[in-house]
């Protein structure tokens, strides 16, 4: 088996074991286990769970130069008819992660073989990107911030966009993205009497109509703001009763932390408005945080050079994805860079249970994180 055939039989058997957020144990070690043959200087594990970190040296001077993949599947079901399906029931990789992986694992194969004269070079494998907690919990390990990195880079495969194409953003990579529960408590009655309770059927009502108000769908506006209902609970099937409790849950984004600071204090206000207008009591919980992921404009520079050097097609897009991603937590910390690699027009979307990662992308993958580092250190 050659170099090639070895990084697509590491991506199928990472995509046939698939692990979710925080228990990615088990792919850790077998990544560990394929970039220990290419010698790297340091292999650094159990980084906010189980993150890894691959270290090549070549100097004391120079930059230390991250590039970052992540660990985690998804709770989704594959219906694929692969020859290396999922092997676990409802976790899978539809996300491209078990592609991610090997791509940035394939450059130690590469990295043993340099003779930089400075800086150094850091692979890392980050747990739980898809929870938003992985990015926070790594910057939290003092091991990561032993490490003293000055630039991160990565990339995000992007179904629906040209083969190997890249897609740079210069208002930055991803949306910044939080959900929100909020639980309502009225008065029990009978339902032959809903005028003795407090029913929160209207008051739910008038929360969904007031936050669709708070909607700015136009994505090139800086107010950009998009609030998606997820899940809507009340009472239980029972005829005879006139529920006193409700629960309503969304989604949001915006494309800044400002921004949604400014979104979340609407949205706070409008719910007790509401129901403080009908006697309800509420709790809102905030939770699955992806702060938006923001290009520095001198790592954006070095990933068009990339692209220019690897021979491969960019084009500029207008605005971030709307997808959270948590290389976030990486942006308010480093300069970082994140771009997107077209995964084909015909590709089945992201958390499609339908979706894979296209095995032909590892080497674009592989060329453009080549290239960055050769700028970097030379």
């Amino acid at each position: 088996m050659n170099f090639k055939e070895s990084l697509i039989d590491l991506r199928r058997k990472l995509h046939q074991h698939p692990e979710l957020s925080l228990q990615e144990e088990a792919t850790a070690a077998r990544i560990s286990e394929y970039v220990g043959q290419f010698n790297p200087s340091q292999i650094i594990t159990q980084i906010g769970g189980h993150g890894i970190a691959v270290c090549y040296e070549y100097g004391n001077e120079g930059p230390a130069v991250a590039i970052r993949c992540e660990l985690d599947a998804l709770p989704i079901q594959e219906d694929n008819p692969l020859s290396y399906q999922s092997k676990y029931s409802g976790v899978s990789h539809k996300c491209g992660h078990d592609g991610h992986m090997s791509i940035v694992a394939g450059l130690s194969y590469w990295l043993e073989k340099q003779s930089f004269k400075q800086g150094r070079v850091i692979l890392l494998f980050q747990p739980a990107e898809e929870t938003g907690k992985g990015g926070e919990l790594v910057l939290q390990d003092q091991k990561f911030l032993d490490l003293n990195i000055d630039y991160l880079f990565a990339l995000h495969n992007i179904p629906g966009e040209r083969m190997h194409q890249i897609l740079v953003m210069e208002k930055g990579f991803s949306a910044e993205v939080v959900s929100f529960s909020v639980i309502l408590q009225g008065q029990e009655s009978h339902a032959a009497e809903p005028e003795k309770g407090i029913n929160p059927a209207k008051a739910i009502s008038k929360i969904i109509f007031g936050l669709n108000d708070l909607i700015v769908a136009d994505p090139s506006r800086d107010d950009f703001a998009v609030l998606t209902p997820v899940h809507i609970n009340m009472g239980e099937k029972n005829y005879g009763i006139s529920p006193a409790n409700g629960e309503l849950h969304y989604t949001i984004r915006t494309w800044s932390t400002a921004q949604m600071e400014k979104l979340k204090k609407n949205i706070k206000s409008n719910i007790s408005e509401v129901c403080d207008s009908v006697n309800l009591t509420y709790a809102i919980d905030w939770f699955e945080y992806f702060p938006a992921a923001a290009n520095n404009d001198e790592c954006n520079d070095i990933i068009r050079t990339a692209a220019t050097a690897a021979g491969v097609k960019q084009v500029e897009r207008a605005y971030p994805f709307k997808f959270g991603e948590d290389f976030g937590w990486f942006s308010g910390h480093y300069k970082t860079g994140m771009f997107g690699l077209g995964a084909g027009v015909d590709t089945p979307s992201l958390h499609n249970k339908l979706y894979d990662f296209p095995d032909e992308l590892i080497d674009t993958g592989m060329d453009m994180f080549k290239e960055i580092i050769v700028k970097m250190l030379q």
